[in-house]
């Protein structure tokens, strides 16, 4: 990992880590590395609603301008919909300012290329080597080629109609509780779902700027769960900041995770004759039960890092139809060239609707192990692979375990911390493991 970049673009504390500054210097190098073959370079900025956004998108802007390139700026929109007005606009590049799940102080910029796709780890370095480059060399055009600005925030209509047209089924009779996480999903969502035809009880859409993913959305589910059960909803579904990412609520108040939506929906391909070699990708972090059940409906499963862009590139490799991860952010590469919320909850309700199933009894086609997932905040996580006690705790974890679970330890790509998570039979015993991991962990390497 570099400096900057991260498993999903540049991210920090607003104006303390990722400042204007930094903005700027991103702003102009994206220009110059995306448009080295166009004389006007044209970028797609989006942001979700924290109140350093527009601080940032003045400064990423300006940037811009500053390389010679044109800034569309389209206001509060999901992270998926700058990828798809990248695409469809022809423009050399997307950026979206945003730290999706992240409390409101942080904030981050991610790129998407031309093509909707996020970058490949060797693009970001070479961006990153220009952006610390000292003196900045970088092109600064003058008179008439000095780039513009351009506010488009009614762009987002294109991107509700794409989503809209992803699914066939009307969604007449549906009562649907949505969470909007206070973020970006705010406005599109509750539109698509109404254009669709179903009743819609809407939840934490009016941001302020402070309270996005504060106690709610897809990292916080207990409003959503009790939303659904008072409502007498069918179900519920949540986004989280920037609405890349969904999960979902039972009409019992159960929730749905990633896994099981891919499961639902791999089902559903199957059925359509869609799903690519009858095969599901999926991360790491997935559920041994996912595997199983995606086997005993006759297909099969791919297994890749962690991160939305790798379930990509091996999609994309393969020419695969559907993946994924547990979390929420789930690719369907007829629809999506990144991770989307919005068109993965329609997916799942078109699923539904078809199946003339409750979401319940849909969800149990996957029986999920107990899995226990604990962070460890660090003061530095460089080297923690190579730490000879963290070493001998995950191998003692392992060796308990056997055959019936995994251990899985990794560092956090955004945030100081290392996650480490195990998967087994009997909780009590993972509990037992995953503590004591961890406190090898919090021994180790504190702060």
């Amino acid at each position: 990992m570099g400096k900057l970049f991260g498993t999903d673009g540049v991210r920090g504390v607003a104006n303390t880590e990722l400042t204007p500054e930094l903005a700027f210097r991103l702003g102009r190098t994206a220009t110059a590395y995306f448009g080295r073959q166009s004389e006007r370079p044209l970028l797609i900025v989006g942001r979700d609603t924290r109140i350093s956004g527009q601080m940032l998108e003045a400064a990423l802007s300006a940037g811009i301008c500053s390389a010679g390139g044109e800034a569309v700026n389209v206001g509060v929109i999901p992270t998926p919909a700058v990828a798809y007005l990248a695409r469809t606009l022809g423009a050399q590049a997307g950026v979206v300012i945003s730290a999706s799940h992240n409390p409101y102080p942080d904030n981050g910029i991610k790129f998407f290329a031309g093509n909707g796709n996020k970058l490949p780890d060797a693009v970001e370095a070479e961006m990153e080597e220009l952006v610390l480059a000292e003196p900045d060399q970088l092109v600064r055009p003058s008179g008439d080629h000095v780039g513009t600005i351009k506010n488009r925030h009614d762009l987002s209509s294109a991107y509700i109609d794409h989503a809209v047209s992803t699914v066939k089924e009307s969604f007449k009779g549906l009562k649907i509780v949505v969470d909007c996480a206070n973020g970006s999903a705010y406005e599109v969502a509750p539109v698509v779902l109404k254009r669709l035809g179903a009743e819609v009880v809407v939840l934490n859409h009016q941001p302020s700027g402070c309270n996005i993913n504060r106690e709610c959305g897809s990292t916080h589910l207990d409003g959503i769960k009790a939303a659904v059960i008072s409502h007498k909803a069918d179900f519920g579904i949540a986004y989280d900041g920037d609405a890349d990412r969904c999960l979902a609520v039972d009409e019992k108040g159960n929730v749905v995770d990633g896994d099981k939506i891919m499961c639902i929906c791999a089902l559903e391909l199957m059925r359509q004759g869609k799903l690519k070699d009858n095969t599901l990708v999926a991360t790491v972090m997935s559920n041994i039960g996912l595997h199983q059940a995606i086997k005993r409906m006759g297909g099969k499963s791919v297994v890749t890092g962690v991160g939305d862009r790798y379930v990509l590139e091996a999609m994309n490799a393969n020419g695969y139809s559907l993946g994924g991860e547990q979390s929420g952010h789930i690719i369907f590469s007829e629809h999506c060239t990144t991770g989307d919320g919005i068109v993965t909850s329609l997916q799942l309700i078109a699923a539904i609707v078809k199946s003339g199933n409750k979401l319940s009894e849909m969800a149990a086609l996957m029986t999920t192990f107990p899995q226990l997932l604990v962070n460890v905040r660090v003061g530095c996580k460089d080297g923690w692979q190579d730490n000879a006690a963290i070493c001998a705790a995950i191998r003692a974890a392992e060796d308990e375990l056997g055959e019936n679970g995994r251990v899985l330890v990794r560092p956090s790509g955004t945030e100081p911390l290392i996650r480490v998570m195990a998967e087994g039979p009997e909780i009590d015993s993972l509990e037992q493991l995953v503590h004591q991991v961890a406190d090898t962990i919090r021994k180790e390497l504190k702060g």
